[in-house]
């Protein structure tokens, strides 16, 4: 099909050159992204108005379609901030220290359970069930924050979604736009997303083995209290960083039955303002009470919340395979993880602070809105830049009536190169490779699909490959790129989010081990099929 290139999609072009350069060069690129969407808004339009309006559109656009993640970050947040003030977070992962007792055991299980969710659910519901129970656990074992985000990455929003072998809707897009069967697609991509998955697990496991520690609570302490600083102040209901663990499995010091001194005795003042260290209302056998209760909540909650999440994985089980139960996929199960969240959060505050539970669990969630959007707000401009180049939201940024279609940018781009595609089986499936990626930017991975199963239909029989084989490497590079693992404004969001590292650091940190992965693989799909 030939498209007619304007000045708004060079401009547009520029945009993506720019933000790449920046990313490379690593420095913050919400300046880039800013003022590519006002460029090409601007340019496309011919009205300067709505080159403005559209600064505030992309980034109100953006927020809507990514708020769903920040509210389900902020309410696993807000749950773990209140089992911290009890100590159940570190009740919670000790039973797993028989397994994640390394860095490189935590590496392997978090990858294999993140895996097994994905492959079958998707990622949406994974991360948040491997972020509320397995993260910490990894923490406290010495796996760095940033290798914890990549292999929850690698494995999850890169091998188990690329090849979609479960589900099936990525292989059935690409199938269906190549004229090929689906079942090949996805047993082709399923091969590939395996040699593109351990290839990137092996190059992140020895990129940040040198950065793994010992085990030890103070991990998790040190962990929890960086990632306040770095993202947003220490949360009202957290314990002190110096109190936060004690000799008996982690239960705080910071609870309210141990609040003043030393021995758990509350202070007092004369009238001179000298502190009183005697006791005043509590005994002794007030205070062993106090704490005996506290201890059996802090285990009670520790063993309630992965049993709770593991009810609601068997739940999904049950609905993919029987008609028992209702199928839930994708956002709905997802909603059910924030929902368990807030429903334990409740409990949590309920059961520590038993008369001032209600003004102590908003000031949980309050801490959960502030940490997800300190962490993650700076990617909202960004896909905002990338969704006006698609054709879904770029309407509504431009301020077209709802019933009007936008312009589609990006795969106009896209299209416009394929006609300079040269007749070779390796150099086509290469190129297919980088449209895919290139595809991929606008951050879902799979709005991408129908175009490169569409070239992979048109150039497989000219270059003498089988069209399945290229709509399969055209998945690859759509999902890997655009699913999260090589852009920030995907639902790497969320996994950042999680593991509490900047996205853009660990946009960047997979780059590598995910593109050597592809690029291996695009070259042994040429020699084995």
């Amino acid at each position: 099909m030939d498209v007619t290139l304007t000045a708004a999609h060079w401009i547009y072009l520029g945009g993506i050159v720019v933000i790449l350069g920046t990313m490379l060069l690593r420095k913050n690129i919400v300046v880039p992204a800013v003022f590519g969407t006002f460029l090409t808004a601007f340019v496309f339009s011919g009205s300067l108005v709505t080159g403005l309006a559209s600064i505030f559109n992309a980034s109100l656009v953006a927020a809507q379609e990514l708020f769903n993640i920040f509210l389900i970050i902020s309410l696993v947040t807000a749950m773990l901030g209140a089992m911290r003030q009890m100590g159940a977070d570190r009740l919670m992962v000790a039973p797993f220290r028989r397994i994640m007792r390394g860095g490189t055991s935590s590496f392997i299980v978090l990858g294999a359970v993140t895996y097994a969710i994905s492959l079958f659910f998707w990622p949406t519901p994974a991360v948040p069930l491997i972020g509320a129970v397995l993260i910490p656990v990894a923490i406290r074992s010495g796996l760095p924050p940033l290798a914890v985000g990549m292999a929850i990455a690698i494995c999850g929003q890169g091998m188990a979604l690329s090849s979609d072998y479960i589900i099936k809707v990525a292989p059935g897009l690409s199938a269906k736009s190549a004229g090929v069967d689906p079942d090949t697609v996805a047993d082709r991509a399923l091969v590939m997303s395996l040699i593109v998955g351990i290839t990137a697990l092996v190059i992140a496991y020895f990129s940040q083995r040198k950065h793994m520690r010992r085990p030890s609570p103070e991990l998790l302490t040190e962990w929890e209290s960086r990632s306040e600083s770095d993202f947003g102040k220490q949360g009202r209901g957290a314990a002190p960083q110096g109190d936060s663990t004690s000799s008996d499995e982690g239960i705080s010091k910071s609870s309210p039955e141990l609040a003043g001194t030393p021995g758990g005795v509350n202070p007092r003042e004369d009238a001179s303002g000298t502190v009183l260290t005697q006791p005043v209302t509590v005994s002794a056998r007030q205070v062993v009470d106090d704490t005996l209760r506290s201890i059996r909540a802090a285990k009670t909650f520790a063993v309630m919340v992965p049993v709770a999440y593991l009810i609601f994985i068997i739940y999904l089980v049950i609905g993919k395979f029987t008609d028992l139960v209702p199928s839930l996929e994708g956002g709905d199960a997802a909603a059910m993880v924030g929902g368990i969240a807030a429903l334990i959060l409740f409990a949590v505050a309920a059961t520590n602070d038993k008369q001032g539970f209600l003004e102590t669990t908003s000031e949980h969630l309050i801490d959960g809105l502030v940490f997800a959007f300190k962490a993650m707000g700076i990617v909202i401009p960004i896909a905002g830049f990338f969704f006006i180049g698609n054709g879904d939201f770029s309407g509504a940024i431009l301020g077209y009536p709802e019933s009007s279609t936008g312009p589609t940018i990006l795969f106009d781009l896209v299209n416009a190169g394929q006609s300079h595609l040269p007749q070779n089986s390796i150099v086509t499936s290469f190129v297919i490779l980088i449209i895919g990626m290139i595809a991929g930017l606008e951050g879902s991975g799979f709005t991408g699909l129908p175009l490169t199963g569409s070239l992979a239909g048109a150039l497989g029989p000219a270059v003498g490959m089988d069209p399945a084989t290229l709509a399969a490497i055209g998945q690859m590079g759509n999902i890997w790129s655009g699913g999260g693992t090589l852009v920030a404004w995907s639902s790497l969001i969320a996994i950042a989010g999680f593991a509490r590292v900047p996205v853009l650091d660990l946009a960047r940190k997979c780059f590598v081990p995910v593109v050597s992965g592809l690029v291996l693989a695009t070259a042994l799909s040429v020699i084995i099929f």
